[in-house]
C-alpha cells in the first residue's frame, strides 16, 4: 500500500534546490523517512536524477553510528560529491543522532548538527534535506545558527482522507477504524486488532518513551512519565495544569511529584512531537489566558493503545481528530473562553465562562469551531452553541458534529459539517 502524502511531497518539490536547508520534523514512524528516501527520491528519478547524485544517510541505524560525530558526518558527505558539474541532493535522516563534540580547534565551544549543516550548504551544487523528531533542533537558537536558511515541513500521521483513499470495505467503517487505530503508516498494514494494538503499544515503549528517558538521562522516574501518559490520554480536551496533574498523582496514584517536574516532563513529550497543547483565549477581552491548558495526542490510536483500548470514547477522540486535522492544515488553534453575566439560584450576579472548542486563526483571519457528538434536539443543539452565539464578531461560527450531513446554516448564521465531510473536503476553511 503506498500512500502518497501529496501535500508534503508538493512541499518538497517546491522548495527543491532554493538554496536552504529543508527540515523535515514530526513524529517518530509517521512517515517521514517513507517521504524522503521513497517519494520525493522517485520524484527525482522522474526528473532524471540518477541514484549516485542522492547522498543519503539514516542515523537511526547502528551501521551509520559513526556518522553521528559532525566531523565523520561531515566527510562522508563531501567524499561522494565527486562532480562539480552536477547537482546532488542529501538527505540526512534523523539529524538529532549527530553529538555535541568539543571544537579541537576553540576547546570552550561545541560542534553540533548545525556546523556541519551550514559547511554543507556551501557547497554551491548540493541541495540539503535533513529529517529530525525533536523539536529542539528548531529551536530559536538553532534557527538563528541557520541565519534563516532553513524551510521546515512538518509531517503528520496519515490523515483520516487518506485514510479513506486506501480503505478497503465499506467506507462508513473508516471513521470508528480511524479513530481507533490512528494513521501511523504501518498499522494501516496490519489486519487484526492484536496485531495493531502490540503495534502502537511497542511504539510507546520502545521508541517513545525510550527516547525521552534516553535523551534527557532519566533514570529512576520512568514510572512518572508512563503514568502521565496515562493521565493524559485519559483526559483529553480536560484543562489541566502541573499543579492539577501533581495533584491527580498524589491522590489517585500516591505518588509524590513536584509540578515543576511534571511541567519538564510534559515539554518532553511536546518536543518528541507526541503531544500538543492548546491554550486557552478570552476572545471578548482579546487576550490569552496563562494555565490551565489542553493537551492533545498527535495520534488517536496512539493515544488509545496507551490506555490498552479500554477508552474509546468518540466525543473525546473526535475533538482530538478535529485538532489534529486543523494543526495539519496549517492553523493556529487556541481553546476559546467567552465571558458571561448571569445571575444563580438566589438572583446573585455571578461570572460564567462558556468554552469555545477551537479559536481558529489564520493571520488576520479567524473563525471558530465547536466539535459536538450530537445535536440531535433543540435542547442540545442550543448547550453546543450557546458560546458561538455570544461572540461579538462576525467571523465564521462552525459546529462539526458526528452525524453524517451535508452543510447547512441555521437562522444565526452558525454553520453546520458532518466531522467525516469536514475532514474530506479539505477546501471547507478556505474562505477564512
Amino acid at each position: 500500500m503506498r500512500y502518497e502524502r501529496r501535500k508534503y511531497l508538493n512541499q518538497l518539490i517546491d522548495k527543491r534546490d532554493n538554496g536552504r536547508v529543508k527540515v523535515v520534523t514530526g513524529l517518530r514512524r509517521c512517515g517521514k523517512s517513507y517521504l524522503l528516501f521513497t517519494l520525493y527520491r522517485d520524484y527525482l528519478r522522474q526528473e532524471g536524477v540518477a541514484d549516485h547524485q542522492v547522498i543519503a544517510l539514516a542515523l537511526d541505524e547502528l551501521q551509520s553510528a559513526q556518522y553521528r560525530n559532525p566531523f565523520e558526518l561531515d566527510k562522508f558527505v563531501r567524499e561522494r560529491i565527486t562532480d562539480q558539474a552536477r547537482r546532488y541532493y542529501v538527505f540526512i535522516d534523523e539529524i538529532q543522532f549527530v553529538a555535541e563534540v568539543p571544537n579541537p580547534y576553540v576547546p570552550q565551544e561545541k560542534l553540533t548538527f548545525t556546523d556541519v549543516i551550514l559547511g554543507l550548504m556551501k557547497i554551491p551544487n548540493a541541495d540539503i534535506y535533513v529529517t529530525g523528531s525533536n523539536s529542539k533542533m528548531l529551536s530559536s537558537d538553532v534557527l538563528t545558527q541557520f541565519r534563516d536558511r532553513a524551510d521546515e515541513i512538518r509531517v503528520n500521521p496519515l490523515s483520516f482522507a487518506e485514510v479513506v483513499e486506501h480503505y478497503e470495505g465499506d467506507r462508513r467503517g473508516a471513521w470508528r477504524d480511524y479513530c481507533t487505530y490512528g494513521g501511523m503508516p504501518l498499522v494501516r498494514t496490519l489486519q487484526t486488532h492484536e496485531e495493531k494494538s502490540r503495534y502502537l503499544k511497542r511504539l510507546f515503549d520502545q521508541t517513545y518513551l525510550k527516547d525521552v528517558l534516553e535523551r534527557h538521562q532519566i533514570r529512576n522516574d520512568a514510572q512518572v512519565l508512563d503514568a502521565l501518559l496515562d493521565v493524559l490520554a485519559s483526559g483529553i480536551g480536560a484543562l489541566t495544569n502541573p499543579s492539577r496533574l501533581a495533584n491527580t498523582f498524589q491522590s489517585e496514584r500516591h505518588l509524590r511529584v513536584a509540578p515543576y517536574t511534571i511541567d519538564a516532563y510534559l515539554k518532553y513529550f511536546v518536543d518528541a512531537f507526541l503531544i500538543e497543547r492548546a491554550v486557552r483565549y478570552d476572545i471578548k477581552g482579546r487576550k490569552y489566558i496563562g494555565t490551565p491548558v489542553k493537551y492533545y495526542f498527535a495520534d488517536p490510536g496512539l493515544r488509545n493503545a496507551r490506555l490498552g483500548f479500554r477508552q474509546v470514547e468518540e466525543t473525546h477522540l473526535m475533538e482530538n481528530v478535529l485538532y489534529n486535522e486543523l494543526r495539519s492544515r496549517g492553523f493556529d488553534v487556541d481553546v476559546g473562553v467567552v465571558g458571561l453575566n448571569t445571575k444563580d439560584g438566589e438572583g446573585r450576579s455571578i461570572r460564567k465562562q462558556l468554552e469555545v472548542d477551537f479559536v481558529v486563526n489564520r493571520g488576520s483571519e479567524r473563525c471558530y469551531i465547536q466539535s459536538a457528538l450530537s445535536i440531535a434536539d433543540p435542547e442540545k443543539r442550543a448547550q453546543e452553541i450557546a458560546s458561538l452565539v455570544r461572540i461579538p464578531d462576525s467571523f465564521r461560527k462552525i459546529v462539526v458534529v458526528r452525524d453524517f450531513m451535508a452543510p447547512w446554516q441555521d437562522e444565526k448564521g452558525i454553520q453546520y459539517v458532518g466531522i467525516e465531510q469536514f475532514l474530506l473536503n479539505g477546501d471547507f476553511l478556505s474562505t477564512i
